[in-house]
C-alpha cells in the first residue's frame, strides 16, 4: 500500500546540502547525432562542447540546456575506453548524475565516510571563467553521482568545454528542470539502495508503493521514493516484484544489462504546450485508451485543463490532498527498451501519479508485448 513520508519533520541535521541537479551526462555511440536529436525533438540548445578541438583527444561532449535541464552528451573517440565498454554493456545511457554542492570537498568527505565507494576524488580545475571543484562517488550499477562546486564559475559549463553561438537549430518546448530521476535495480534489491541514500547522503524516504499499487494483470514492480533535505532531489528506487510475466522492470535490467537509470521526469508550467510541441518535433508518447479520459472527471475532480485536449494528447492526471498533477511518458528513446521520459507539471501535488499507474503500466505491457519481452 502507498505511503506518504513528505511531512514527517526533520530532526536531524543535512550534512549534505544540494542545490539541485547540475546535470546528467549520457555514454552514447555517437554524441553529435544524440545531441542532434535532444536540440530539434526535445528543443534543448547547445551551450558548450570539449573534444580533439578544445584538447580532449580521447572523447568529444557536447552540453545541451533548456531551462534548468542539462544534458551531456559524451562518446569515446577510441575503442576499449571505459566510455566504449559502458555504450558496448549498456547502450547509450545515464552515466552521471551531477548535483551541485556549496563545498565539494565537504560533500565527498562525509559520503566516503559513511561508507559510498569514491570513484575521484576532489580535484579542482580552472579557465580564464574561474574554477570548478568535482568529486563522484559510485551509485547503483555504473551510475555514479558526481558533486560539483561552481560558485566561483560563471564560463557556460566546466573548464575545458568552449562556448558556443546561439542555436538557431533548437526548438524549445518549456522544459523547467528535472523533477525526478528513476532507478531500476535487480531483484531484493530496493532497500539496499534506499538505504544507501538514507545513511551515505542523508536522504529520507517520501513515498512508498507496493506490488498492490503498482501491478496489472501481468506483472509488478515495488518503488521507494527517496529525497533530499530540501526536497530538491528526489530518487525513486524501483525492483521487480512476483507477477505472471516478465515487468517492465526485469525488461529494462535484461537490456540494460543491470541496474540504472530508468526515466528523467522534466517539469514544465504548460504541459499541452510542452507535449503538442514534443509531439510535433518528432518524440512518441505512451497512449492509453479513451475509457481512461471517460473516467477521468469523476475520479479527479475539477480541473482547469479541457479533457477533450488531454485526451488528444494523451496526458494522464492525478490528484492528492495537496492539488493534482499532469504526467506523459515518452516511448523509450533508444533502440534497446530502456531509458525513457516523463513530462509531469503540479499543480499543487507533490506525488508520483500513484492513480495512474495501472492506465501507464498496461500501456508498458503493450509496447513490451509488441517487443516479444512481456
Amino acid at each position: 500500500m502507498a505511503t506518504a513520508a513528505h511531512s514527517a519533520a526533520k530532526t536531524t541535521r543535512d550534512f549534505l546540502p544540494l542545490k539541485g541537479t547540475d546535470h546528467v551526462e549520457f555514454y552514447v555511440g555517437n554524441a553529435r547525432q544524440a545531441a542532434h536529436f535532444y536540440r530539434t525533438a526535445f528543443g534543448m540548445s547547445l551551450v558548450a562542447y570539449a573534444g580533439p578541438e578544445t584538447g580532449k583527444r580521447d572523447r568529444a561532449s557536447y552540453v545541451l540546456k533548456q531551462g534548468k535541464v542539462r544534458f551531456v552528451f559524451t562518446t569515446s573517440l577510441r575503442p576499449g575506453s571505459n566510455i566504449a565498454e559502458h555504450v558496448a554493456k549498456h547502450g547509450d545511457g545515464v552515466r552521471v548524475i551531477a548535483l551541485e554542492v556549496e563545498d565539494a570537498r565537504h560533500a565527498w568527505i562525509e559520503t566516503t565516510a559513511r561508507g559510498a565507494r569514491s570513484v575521484s576524488s576532489p580535484s579542482e580545475s580552472a579557465d580564464e571563467s574561474g574554477r570548478v571543484i568535482t568529486a563522484s562517488i559510485a551509485a547503483y550499477g555504473d551510475t555514479i553521482h558526481t558533486f560539483v562546486e561552481r560558485g566561483h564559475y560563471n564560463g557556460p559549463f566546466l573548464p575545458g568545454f568552449r562556448s558556443e553561438p546561439e542555436d538557431k537549430l533548437a526548438r524549445p518546448t518549456g522544459l523547467k528542470h528535472v523533477d525526478h530521476m528513476v532507478g531500476n535495480v535487480g531483484w531484493h534489491a530496493m532497500d539496499e539502495w534506499v538505504e544507501f541514500y538514507a545513511n551515505v547522503m542523508g536522504f529520507q524516504l517520501y513515498q512508498h508503493f507496493d506490488d498492490k499499487d503498482i501491478s496489472t494483470e501481468y506483472s509488478a514492480l515495488m518503488s521507494k521514493v527517496m529525497s533530499n533535505g530540501n526536497g530538491y532531489v528526489k530518487f525513486p528506487i524501483n525492483e521487480p516484484a512476483e507477477g505472471r510475466r516478465k515487468s517492465q522492470i526485469e525488461e529494462y535490467l535484461e537490456f540494460y544489462q543491470g541496474p540504472g537509470v530508468q526515466h528523467i521526469a522534466l517539469a514544465t508550467d504548460d504541459i499541452l504546450f510542452t507535449v503538442a510541441q514534443m509531439q510535433a518535433q518528432g518524440v512518441d508518447f505512451l497512449t492509453v485508451p479513451h475509457s481512461y479520459y471517460t473516467e477521468l472527471a469523476g475520479r479527479v475532480g475539477p480541473i482547469d485543463e479541457p479533457i477533450e485536449e488531454l485526451e488528444r494528447l494523451g496526458i494522464l492526471v492525478d490528484r492528492d490532498d495537496e492539488g493534482y498533477m499532469l504526467q506523459i511518458f515518452t516511448r523509450p528513446v533508444e533502440d534497446r527498451p530502456t531509458l525513457f521520459y516523463e513530462i509531469i507539471q503540479r499543480k499543487g501535488s507533490r506525488s508520483f501519479g500513484k492513480g495512474n499507474f495501472k492506465a501507464l503500466f498496461e500501456a508498458i505491457e503493450r509496447e513490451q508485448a509488441l517487443r516479444g519481452n512481456l
